[in-house]
């Protein structure tokens, strides 16, 4: 079958170098009629490159285990759906003022060491690079629309596609909304409240979106599409879950992820949202949104949310997304094997001895 069905990520059977990521083709076609354009489409393009690839994979998956063979047309909606994805992360970068994605500098980092370069003060530059970070997000939100508007198939089925589209963008951005406030310290989220952000975050576009593509491209009803957007549902909560345990407790050489950031921000996880209802948070919460944690203090931290039983709680929660995702599967048709590659995505590597 496809990647996914192979039991190996995505990622680890490609791991040769960055491929090219979908706005090669229009950097090739584009008119780029002065300097700053240029490097701005430079910036975006290598932004695109790398990553895992797990979206165009999961609408492949879909799309073949429904009989579809019409490979141009879900590769199409493959590359649409990864501009979408780097359109959210260049947004992303700008709300969470971060610089660096994958260890290299992002638009908005990359447009602030140009304003640098050329003379301008660092508050300036930053300013420039924000601005580059929006503009770059927004011309991959077009490019990827566009992409769908022109997918080679049915006018009936494009119409579909497009919904679909503006369901998932609809969504993702009331979850990263939802995000932002929860970060004013204002509310007092519950435990249902934040798995719906992670929901509306990572399901409904990582998740959802291609695989109901994949079905949709390949010709099902309304109600296999149905099943297939509660079982991205699933997935992506399970995903969403696992990653922000890794954040916590994984092995930065084997992830690239920081196991201090997500705890120096004060990031309202799952994890954290549970360790709230125990009894260790007075002593936890002092570690929580501490910008200056010490590894030392951080190791602390891991103690308590392992003590609390938190750590317990989101694995269990993670196993019963997963065991509810592959019967969900089964009702919609898809083969045992399918989701063979996410599993191996959601599982014990990576996790520090």
């Amino acid at each position: 079958m496809t990647a996914l069905a192979s039991g190996a990520p995505p990622a680890e059977q490609t791991r040769t170098a960055d491929p090219p990521g979908p706005l090669e083709a229009f950097l090739r076609d584009a008119r780029l009629d002065d300097a700053e354009t240029t490097a701005l489409w430079a910036a975006m393009g290598d932004a695109t490159r790398g990553g895992r690839r797990m979206r165009p994979a999961l609408a492949r998956a879909a799309y073949a285990a429904f009989g579809g063979t019409h490979t141009a047309a879900v590769e199409h909606v493959g590359d649409a759906i990864e501009l979408l994805h780097a359109a959210f992360v260049m947004h992303d970068d700008v709300i969470d003022n971060d610089q660096v994605r994958r260890g290299r500098p992002n638009v908005a980092g990359t447009f602030t060491s140009r304003g640098l370069a050329a003379g301008a003060g660092a508050s300036a530059a930053q300013g420039y690079g924000r601005a580059a970070g929006i503009l770059a997000g927004d011309l991959a939100l077009v490019a990827a629309t566009r992409l769908v508007a022109t997918t080679p198939a049915p006018p009936a089925t494009v119409a579909r596609l497009l919904t679909l589209l503006d369901d998932a963008v609809t969504e993702s951005a009331a979850g990263e909304l939802r995000d932002v406030r929860f970060a004013l310290g204002v509310d007092d989220p519950t435990l249902a409240d934040v798995l719906a952000v992670g929901e509306l975050k990572t399901a409904a576009y990582s998740f959802c979106l291609p695989l109901c593509a994949g079905g949709i491209l390949a010709g099902v009803d309304d109600a296999t599409v149905a099943s297939l957007d509660r079982l991205g549902r699933l997935l992506g909560i399970a995903f969403q879950l696992h990653d922000d345990l890794l954040g916590v407790f994984g092995d930065e050489r084997a992830t690239g992820k920081s196991t201090l950031s997500d705890l120096r921000e004060g990031k309202l996880t799952v994890l954290v949202a549970h360790a709230r209802t125990t009894a260790v948070w007075p002593r936890l919460a002092r570690h929580v949104g501490d910008p200056d944690l010490t590894v030392a203090a951080a190791r602390q931290a891991r103690r308590l949310l392992e003590s609390s039983g938190s750590r317990r709680f989101v694995e269990d929660l993670v196993h019963r997304h997963l065991d509810a995702a592959h019967a969900e599967a089964h009702r919609a048709g898809l083969p045992d094997d399918a989701l063979a590659g996410v599993a191996s995505l959601i599982d014990h590597r990576g996790w520090a001895a």
